[in-house]
């Protein structure tokens, strides 16, 4: 028994020691491709490995995650280059945050494709359009940053790290431009690796853990969850949430899917948020007389995947799973806010537009608002404190803000659509501009983006596809006749 024991730790301290002979090796090439192992060496010496990691270890924190960033893409294989991605993705997290800009700005500086060999490619392809060299065109125009971030991606925990980098990267690029070589790159992959084939639909309620839970308090961005209570009551039998989930980040939600069980169309958020309204019914009854399911939150939750598609149809997905569980529903729309409206209005107001007020609008907004043009006692209006509950100030105010909304979320845009974030989503969705709807968000936030409007977005299942396709063709609005009459003349 005591010499088996004694073979066994025999045994142990040999794998350790070939474990940390490959470290060291390992770590002594990376010294030496990077041109930090040769001092002291003559070119006759054999390289020393023994003790290399610990070399590594000694370079300061920015300067060690350079040179593994190097290595990363000189590394052949998988065991090797998953080590490297390991070991930078420890060392980025050493540094700072200037130290990660500055890692940042070092991989969007030194990465890029090379300028002879895309040249090369670039008149070989002219002279002779092939697709053999349209496809050596293609790959001397990737930038050897994109496989560096692959590479970044081998080792456990890397994609979260990846998007975590993104974030970061977003929240620089406007006073560094430089980076937006690195942004373009990540965006690239990242839409790659977060399309909807690898996305997971789950059904969140009170059963659910309760890290995914606080997480929904966190990251809802539509209307703030005030505690525990309030998400009681958006978890209440009359309700549904749902989240998507991506394998790679399995306790991290990308989108959370707020719904309510209503009776026809509703028209403003605060009845649905309220909690004294709460329906307890264990049985179902609440959901069971609902005719209508309104999508009232859409939030997405990781900055890094700002501006990633996770595919048309996502929506649908959640209409398709509502409708198999409650066959009586007949109608499933957003209410929605208008993020951009009020900005768009302000510069209106701001240029020459004799176009801005009909006659019958123009009437009434300075018969509320006094003396001066049409634009003057609008804007005057609208800085009135507390103009919606003035009876008079708000009928007069209704018809030209129902209207030019209508025109802001219609608008051509040269083909693209409107510029409303929020209306690019849905409407690329393929649902349908349904209503406008007067005084819906009475809320400061509601107030402060769109002048308390709130829009209904109608997803028929009838017709999705037929609405995406108008809309990602040319920009093209489907709207119901209410919107069309808002419209005219």
């Amino acid at each position: 028994m005591e010499a088996t024991a004694t073979k066994t730790e025999a045994e142990t301290g040999e794998a350790q020691g070939a474990a940390q002979s490959w470290v060291d090796r390992l770590w002594g090439s990376i010294l030496e491709r990077t041109g930090l192992g040769g001092a002291g060496r003559t070119g006759t010496e054999p390289r020393r490995t023994d003790g290399a990691a610990a070399a590594m270890a000694e370079l300061p924190p920015l300067e060690r995650a350079k040179r593994l960033a190097e290595a990363l893409l000189s590394e052949r294989g998988e065991a090797s280059g998953a080590a490297v991605a390991r070991e930078l993705h420890t060392a980025s997290r050493e540094l700072d945050a200037d130290g990660r800009a500055a890692l940042y700005r070092f991989v969007a500086e030194n990465f890029g494709p090379d300028a002879a060999r895309l040249r090369a490619a670039a008149e070989a392809w002219l002279s002779d359009p092939t697709p053999e060299n349209a496809a050596r065109l293609a790959e001397a125009s990737e930038p050897p940053r994109q496989e560096l971030l692959r590479r970044m991606n081998m080792s456990a925990g890397g994609t979260a790290a990846l998007v975590a980098a993104r974030r970061e990267v977003l929240g620089r690029l406007r006073e560094e431009p430089a980076l937006k070589a690195l942004d373009s790159d990540l965006k690239h992959l990242l839409g790659s690796w977060f399309n909807r084939g690898f996305l997971e639909l789950r059904r969140i309620d009170w059963q659910t853990p309760a890290a995914v839970l606080e997480k929904l308090i966190q990251y809802e961005a539509v209307h703030e969850i005030q505690g525990w209570d309030d998400l009681r009551r958006r978890l209440a039998a009359d309700r549904r949430c749902f989240g998507f989930f991506h394998p790679a980040l399995p306790g991290e939600p990308l989108i959370f899917v707020e719904v309510a069980l209503v009776e026809g169309l509703a028209s403003a958020v605060q009845p649905l948020l309220a909690r004294d309204e709460a329906c307890e019914d264990a049985g179902g009854a609440c959901a069971a007389r609902a005719d209508t399911a309104i999508f009232y939150s859409i939030s997405n939750c990781q900055e890094g995947l700002r501006g990633i598609s996770f595919g048309n149809f996502l929506i649908k997905q959640v209409v398709e799973e509502l409708k198999a569980e409650l066959p009586r529903l007949e109608r499933f729309a957003t209410l929605s806010p208008v993020p951009g409206f009020r900005r768009w209005l302000e510069g209106r107001i701001a240029s020459p537009d004799a176009d801005l007020l009909h006659g019958e609008e123009r009437a009434a907004v300075l018969a509320a608002g006094g003396d001066g043009d049409a634009a003057a006692a609008l804007a005057a209006l609208l800085r009135h404190d507390r103009w919606w509950d003035d009876t008079a100030r708000a009928e007069a105010l209704r018809a030209p803000l129902l209207r030019l909304c209508a025109e802001y979320l219609t608008a051509a845009n040269n083909g693209r659509g409107p510029r409303d974030p929020v209306a690019r989503f849905h409407l690329g969705n393929g649902a349908r501009l349904e209503r406008v709807n007067w005084l819906g968000n009475t809320a400061p936030r509601g107030l402060r983006e769109s002048f308390g409007l709130m829009v209904n977005y109608l997803y028929d299942l009838r017709s999705i596809e037929a609405n995406h396709e108008a809309f990602v063709r040319n920009g093209a609005v489907a709207r119901s006749a209410q919107v069309e009459a808002l419209l005219a003349p």
